[in-house]
């Protein structure tokens, strides 16, 4: 019996390959015909071996264990991670999966559903990972976390080559748990050398200065270099978060020096690269980069995901909480389902038809000052449009005001939940797309 990577194949007549349970190589041979009968409850292939010429090949480099058969079975996602069980990752262990196993990235990335950790967002207040959060998201079905971080946790501003060992050890950490409860963590520069689309503004610019895209592209090769031997199963980069008004020529040198520096290390590692405007559209005159997932965003219209979120609406808002609907009418626009289905076609299509980058909404979410049944109604109609499409998502965020922990809302009835507040509703709708 073996467990193979789709729950149904009838292969006639060609050699294929597929993979087992134990991350080995199968080779079926053109010689016979070879029926695989999908128990569709649990996704288990049984194969009969007089009917199968079978070798087991480990691949030059192997996938971990801990991923197999996790996406393309047919059982509730969440109930086959807990019947696979956590296995143990070490993240440095010579014969590890590395950077090179993964994903054909021509026509649609992994389906990752998951959060934004906030640990290292901003400077000055850095709070190191939590295992239990992992724990958590794994046993709640969830298999993709978002790290965005800022650099000023472990260099300072023009001390580029300066880098905290320490704080790098906590992020080997998230890493290495990643492996353990098979979650994918994508490291995000949210304050990189030279820019951030938050205040303060950098001493110096990213797009205009040689020093700090040096400085840039060296702290990646860093990374590069830690993590040559995670695989990209396990582990993705995200260069920077939310690129504003740039040029797109601008833009395009700034990426294709920062992909140059991590692929002289890693040539196969995963990349993701967030659209212009803020992640509205992509930067199509990279089409031509391999293992690249572009990111978009879900936060509009901004007066529903951002609501009283006083970095964004410095005025007393227009529309009173009482008045806030979704879908909603606002003067002389209307927004509904249709109108965030139109958005996001119009904007991604002329990469998608392409077909070869993928799309990955980063982030979205609701503040939580936007009512609790209209934030519900609002992610739904979000949600399965990203379903629609086939694309994964990553909530901003798991703690927070816009997450389903501890987020501060005046008219959720919380559930105790290990110490947090948790908003098993919004959860509950969440684990309806995994």
């Amino acid at each position: 019996m073996f467990l193979l990577s789709k729950p149904y194949y009838r292969l006639n007549g060609l050699e294929k390959y597929t993979e087992n349970s134990e991350g080995l190589r199968l080779r079926l041979s053109k010689q016979y015909k070879f029926f695989a009968f999908c128990l569709p409850k649990f996704g288990i292939v049984f194969g009969s071996p007089y009917l199968c010429q079978a070798k087991n090949i480990l691949k030059t480099n192997s996938i971990s264990r801990e991923g197999q058969g996790r996406d393309q079975t047919t059982m509730n996602r969440r109930d086959f991670l807990k019947t696979m069980g956590v296995g143990t990752a070490l993240l440095f262990a010579p014969g590890l999966a590395s950077e090179g196993d993964a994903f054909n990235l021509r026509k649609a990335a992994p389906k990752w559903r998951g959060f934004n950790l906030l640990n290292y967002f901003t400077a000055g207040y850095p709070e190191p990972f939590r295992e239990e959060e992992f724990q958590w998201m794994h046993d709640w079905g969830f298999n993709f976390v978002r790290i965005p971080l800022s650099y000023w946790n472990w260099s300072k501003p023009g001390a580029y080559y300066e880098m905290d060992e320490n704080v790098l050890a906590d992020i080997d950490r998230c890493v290495a748990w990643g492996q353990k409860y098979r979650i994918h963590v994508c490291l995000n520069l949210h304050r990189a050398p030279g820019y951030c689309v938050n205040p303060p503004a950098e001493p110096e610019n990213l797009f205009a200065d040689d020093s700090a895209l040096d400085g840039c592209a060296y702290q990646w090769g860093v990374f590069a270099r830690r993590y040559a031997n995670v695989s990209n199963r396990w582990l993705s980069f995200n260069l920077l978060n939310e690129v504003a008004d740039i040029d797109d020529a601008v833009y395009e040198k700034v990426v294709r020096r920062l992909v140059n520096a991590i692929r002289e290390v890693s040539p196969r590692r995963m990349i993701m690269i967030d659209g212009l405007q803020w992640g509205g559209r992509p930067l199509l005159s990279v089409n031509d980069l391999s293992r690249i997932v572009q990111c978009g965003r879900g936060y509009q219209p901004m007066v529903i995901s951002h609501y009283e979120a006083s970095w964004v609406f410095k005025d007393k808002m227009w529309i009173s909480r009482e008045q806030l609907t979704w879908p909603l009418r606002d003067g002389n626009n209307y927004y509904d389902k249709e109108w965030l289905r139109r958005l996001l076609n119009d904007a991604w299509q002329p990469m998608l038809k392409e077909g070869r980058q993928a799309l990955f909404i980063g982030e979205f979410g609701a503040h939580n000052r936007t009512p609790h049944p209209v934030a519900l109604a609002w992610l739904k109609d979000n949600l399965d449009i990203f379903e629609e499409m086939g694309l994964g998502w990553s909530l901003w965020n798991l703690r927070g005001s816009f997450g389903i922990l501890d987020s501060g809302r005046d008219d959720v009835a919380y559930e105790d939940f290990h110490g947090h507040k948790l908003d098993r509703e919004m959860l509950t709708l969440l684990q309806h797309y995994l």
